[in-house]
């Protein structure tokens, strides 16, 4: 079973969205969205792709600056809350404590001031590794915890610059949490030593974004974290990067 098709993990991840934050970090969608919007102070925002979108809150909260965004992810079960958000503004779901014991909580976009984003954004299922000519010219692309959930992230970086207009803005966020489950370990762009050196999964996303990308700046680290039950609690430290594409 994809457990990103289960109601288990909808309901996490609408709690991680829209919910309370935990043990003082701060809500990490939102964060991204923030950083996206500094990096893009002074370009123009016209059309952001937000990849990987899950529920849509970064999505939402790029609406708040871009003329157009669109989410995209391959979960059947996070589209249809992502919409069902932008439609009715709200979506009920399961909060665990534990076993069976919990209660039922509200997701809204009013409580989050974004229900004028909501008319500016729209989802769709997509693979982001499959994506047709009607997905280019962006400003903006971000994808969040997408890149080590890949089959071949190689392969998405070496044609990601053809969904970006030239000097368009590509923002990368992961934890590097790799796991043959979703990547073949030949597939690896990093995690592994080659001639007795350490490769990290920056290190390989520099080496095969540099043809068309350069840094923008140096990562910084933006922690989150999700709550699975009233006791149990995954802090994780992701790493965000920022390139711009080549005119």
């Amino acid at each position: 079973m994809n457990v990103y098709e289960t109601d288990e993990l909808l309901g996490q991840y609408l709690a991680f969205h829209f919910g309370d934050s935990h043990f003082g970090v701060g809500n990490y969608p939102a964060r991204c969205a923030g950083v996206c919007l500094e990096l893009m102070a002074g370009r123009e925002k016209k059309r952001a792709l937000d990849l990987g979108c899950a529920v849509g809150r970064t999505s939402f909260e790029l609406g708040r600056a871009f003329e157009e965004v669109v989410g995209l992810d391959l979960s059947n079960r996070f589209i249809h809350a992502a919409q069902t958000m932008k439609s009715e503004g709200a979506m009920d779901y399961f909060l665990r404590d534990q076993g069976d014991l919990g209660s039922t909580a509200s997701a809204s976009l009013e409580a989050h001031n974004l229900g004028n984003a909501a008319a500016r954004v729209q989802f769709q299922v997509a693979d982001a590794c499959s994506l047709g000519p009607e997905h280019e010219d962006y400003d903006l692309v971000f994808a969040g915890n997408l890149i080590d959930r890949l089959q071949d992230p190689g392969a998405f970086l070496q044609s990601v610059h053809r969904l970006l207009k030239p000097g368009g803005v590509l923002v990368i966020s992961s934890p590097y949490t790799l796991m043959e489950d979703f990547t073949p370990r030949a597939n690896w762009i990093g995690g592994f030593e080659l001639n007795g050196e350490p490769v990290t999964v920056l290190d390989g996303m520099r080496s095969i974004l540099a043809p068309r990308f350069e840094q923008m700046q140096n990562p910084v680290d933006i922690p989150f974290v999700i709550r699975e039950t009233a006791r149990k609690y995954q802090h994780t430290i992701a790493e965000l990067s920022a390139w711009q594409r080549r005119v």
